[in-house]
Order: structure tokens, then sequence, then C-alpha cells
């Protein structure tokens, strides 16, 4: 069966998971698309891993699964299954009073529904070579967007793998440049997007961007060396997100095929500056004893040594929340992932929320197409907001349907940005608290024995369903509301009680 024709040229700026997967989804669409990145191609084996800045781990749920499994392709999904790892909760380390070790396993869902451990580079390198199987796109490394005009759609790339010669007209040596016509661009270039500085040339957008008190740096934890009680050779347990809370700070584990795993140390600039302090000893002993005393236990999974080296070694990084609106310009451009709004990483749902406004975005742009096929075939259809909709111009119609999505999108990405602000603090402290582990409890119950009253955790929600963002935040704090009446309640209840006891026992004693 031939793909449908196609009646634009789209260009996709950014080939990591979320412009990856947009690509496939205007491809299946009949577009003939353009993929341009800026880096070399992952795939190729000379590529270094220190072009790759991210963190390589994360955790794939079910709006990104959605997503996928939405491109139109039944192998893709399963494919990306084959190189992820089911988490079904966390395991949180800790430390008693008399310094013993302790473990205590947080199940993720009630209903026994769970996350996958991911490499960010095997999932683009999925999609990527889907890509390469689709006879309408073409794929570009290398590839520096130096400029871009929306009005009359053409862009500039350097093509960083020429080497730039020096001319009259080219004293600085820049490296070649070539122009690009497209009908329509999607920037996915991630948080320092070229994109959406380009954009915010020709729409009035409204941009805030701002750094969190806290630094990131990872660090990777071999298989045991001897015989593992787990399969796989694994130190600890593979099938869960492993957290060492420490009020401001954390230090997480996220498994890896081949028996290792990804480890992350959050902790706020002035942590980050005692431990590099620590480091300039002879024998970087405090670095170690700090670090013990932090997150017990960790040291005798990493060899204290090559964990000094590895803090040493490995960039200390900074932490980006951006929000902006709108996210497109008429029919030219939108912009998706962290070039729209990019988040801190504490609610795992980055990826998982750039690969949903993809499909977000092409299920508003199917509709659009769908409304101008039944205007086209006699049929009446709803105009918003009285605007009058030339359904048989395809520019106007895909105008409309990304003015729709920046309606409904940017309310969604500001919600899962300012909850992943706030999951940090649930993360590094929450997760041992008793209230936290009561409401967490008392929701699942509820959830589990009666359903039909719709009561789940605010994680369950946003990991394993597929509710706007918005929704999930405003039931969230309905709930909220509710169980801090039931508890104030049942507290007055008890406080009643004893009074009264203690009341009736003088009474009785007087007497």
């Amino acid at each position: 069966m031939g793909r449908p024709p196609s009646w634009r040229k789209t260009v996709v700026v950014g080939a990591g998971p979320v412009g990856s997967l947009a690509a496939i989804y205007a491809a299946n669409r009949g577009d003939e698309v353009e993929v341009y990145d800026l880096r070399p191609d992952l795939r190729d084996t000379s590529t270094h891993p220190s072009s790759l800045v991210k963190s390589i781990n994360l955790a794939l749920s079910e709006r990104g699964i959605n997503a996928l499994r939405s491109a139109g392709y039944d192998d893709l999904l399963a494919t990306v299954f084959a190189t992820t790892i089911p988490m079904h909760g966390r395991m949180i380390h800790t430390a008693t009073r008399s310094g013993t070790l302790h473990e205590e396993a947080q199940a993720y869902d009630v209903h026994g529904r769970y996350q996958r451990s991911i490499d960010r580079n095997e999932l683009s390198k999925v999609l990527l070579d889907k890509l390469d199987t689709m006879p309408n796109v073409k794929i570009f490394f290398q590839k520096k967007l130096t400029g871009a005009d929306f009005d009359s759609k053409k862009a500039w790339f350097e093509d960083l793998c020429a080497k730039p010669k020096y001319s009259r007209e080219n004293p600085s040596r820049r490296a070649p440049e070539h122009e690009v016509h497209f009908d329509f661009m999607i920037g996915a270039d991630g948080a320092h997007s070229a994109v959406r500085f380009h954009l915010m040339k020709f729409a009035t957008v409204d941009y805030s961007q701002s750094y969190i008190d806290c630094l990131w740096s990872e660090f990777t934890m071999q298989p045991a060396l001897q015989s593992s009680r787990y399969p796989g050779g694994y130190q600890i347990s593979p099938n869960h997100l492993h957290i060492w809370p420490a009020g401001s700070s954390m230090f997480i584990a996220l498994p890896t095929h081949g028996g290792s795993f990804v480890c992350t140390l959050f902790g706020p600039v002035a942590l980050f500056k005692q431990l590099e302090a620590a480091t300039d000893s002879s024998d970087a002993s405090s670095f170690i004893e700090k670090f013990d005393e932090l997150f017990p236990g960790a040291t005798s999974h990493i060899e204290p040594q090559s964990l000094l080296e590895q803090f040493r070694r490995n960039p200390h990084l900074s932490l980006i929340n951006i929000k902006c609106a709108p996210h497109h310009y008429g029919s030219s451009v939108v912009i998706l992932g962290d070039s729209a709004n990019a988040m801190v990483p504490f609610y795992g749902q980055g990826m998982n929320a750039g690969l949903e406004s993809v499909r977000a975005l092409f299920d508003i742009i199917d509709r659009s197409k769908q409304a101008a096929s039944r205007q086209e075939a006699g049929f009446s259809t709803q105009v918003h907001d009285d605007e009058r909709i030339d359904w048989h111009n395809p520019e106007h119609c895909l105008a409309t349907a990304l003015q729709e999505y920046t309606h409904t999108r940017v309310a969604d990405a500001h919600a899962i940005s300012d909850l992943a602000m706030g999951n940090y603090a649930e993360m590094t402290s929450g997760v041992v608290s008793r209230r936290y582990k009561l409401r967490k409890s008392t929701e699942e119950t509820v959830d589990k024995w009666f359903p039909s009253l719709d009561w789940k955790t605010q994680y369950a929600r946003v990991s394993f369903g597929n509710e706007r963002y918005s929704d999930v935040v405003a039931k969230a704090k309905k709930q909220g509301r509710v169980f801090d009446t039931l508890l104030n309640t049942a507290s007055i209840g008890v406080v009643a009680g004893v009074a009264y006891y203690v009341w009736k026992y003088t009474r009785l004693s007087g007497r």
C-alpha cells in the first residue's frame, strides 16, 4: 500500500527522541521530511559520548509509550520495549541511627503497573533506524541552524562537516551555509533551541528561564565482580529506581543492560563546592566520608576511588526550567519538547511529555484535515471562536490546528513543569515521611477497592495515564483538600477522645 500524497515539505530540527518521532509521524502522513541535527550520528561508532551532554538513562512511562504506539507502526513499540528494563517501584536506601543499612521498596502502582528504564541513545537509534526505512525521509547530521525566515519559509544551515576555506567573502572561515525551503518546520532541538530563538523574532513570545539551586553529575555502578543474588550480575535490584534521599540532595540509580547502573547525584551548588574542595586533599578521605554520611551504602556498590575519579572527571551541570507561549507561528513552525518547555528531571516526564506533545500535535492536525474533508463533502463543521476557516486552504487549516495546539498544550506544559519542580522535595525527603506514606496508602486503597470513585495518586495519573497534565493537577489538589480535611478531623477526634478520657479519669480519681 503506497503512502498518501504529500502536500508539504516538513523540516525537523533535532534528531533526538522527540524530533525523530515527530519526523516519523510527519512522514507517515505523506510529508517529504528532512531532519537536521547539530550533532554527529550517534549510531556512528566514532561519535564520542562527550557530545551527548544529557543524562543517558530515562524512565519511559505510559505517555511516551502511547505516543510510540500511536505512530502507526506495530513493530516500533516492540523494538523499543526490547531495549528497556522494567522498574516496578522505588527502592529507598537509608540507615538507622545505629548505622544499620536499610532498604524499603515502594511500588509505583497498586495495580502493578511499572515504568521502564531506557537508554536515551538506544531509543534514538531505534527511531533513527525507523526513519532510515522511510523513502520520504532524509537525515542530515552536523548541520547548524543559523537563520530562519518564517514568513518566506526559508532556513539556513551551516555544514559543520565541510572544511571552511578562507576567501575575501569568508575571512572568518565560517563553515559553508546552504538555504533550505520548507512548508512546515518542527523545532525539537532542546532547551537551547535555535528554532525557538528565531521564532521569537516573528511571534510575540512570553518567555521565562530559570536555573534552580541544584547541580547534577553522573556516575556508573559496575556489575558485581563476584556472584550476585540478582540475575545479570546486578549489585542491587535491577527492577527498581534506587534513591538515597538526603534532605536537600539525593543519589539515584537506574538499571541498564549488562548489569550496570547509571547513577546521578543531585544537590545544591554549595554541596558540590564542598565535595569539590574535599577532592583536593591527598587521599580525599573527607570526600568519601561526606558521601557515606549523605548516601549510606552507596560506596559499597561503587568503589570509593572510582567514585572519586568519576566525580572529578564527569561534568557538574546545571538544571534549567523554561516556559514560553505561544509554541507556534502561523502555519510555519511549532516547537516541541525541551524547545518549548524544558523541565527539571524529578518527575521523569521530560521525554514522555515531549513524545506526548508529538502525538497531541498530530492528533489536532489530523482532526483539522478531517474537518476540511467533511466540509468539502458538504457536512457542517464547528468553527472555534467564531473564526471563519478557509477549509480549501491547507495553510489556513494548519495555522488553525497549530493555534489550537498552543492553546491546549501550553497549559499542560506549564503544569508538568511545576510538578517536576515540586517533586524534588518528595524524592529528597518526602518518600520517607509518614504523611506521604499515609496519603499514598489511602489513595491507593481507595483506587483498588473503589475504582469507580476515580481516586488515584497524582503519580499514577501522571505516569500511568494520559489525562491532561492540567487536569491531573486540578484533581490532585481536590484530593489533597479532602485528605487534609479527613486527617484534621481524625486528629481532632483523637485529641477530643484523649481529653475526654483524662477529664473522666480525673473526676473519678477525685471522687
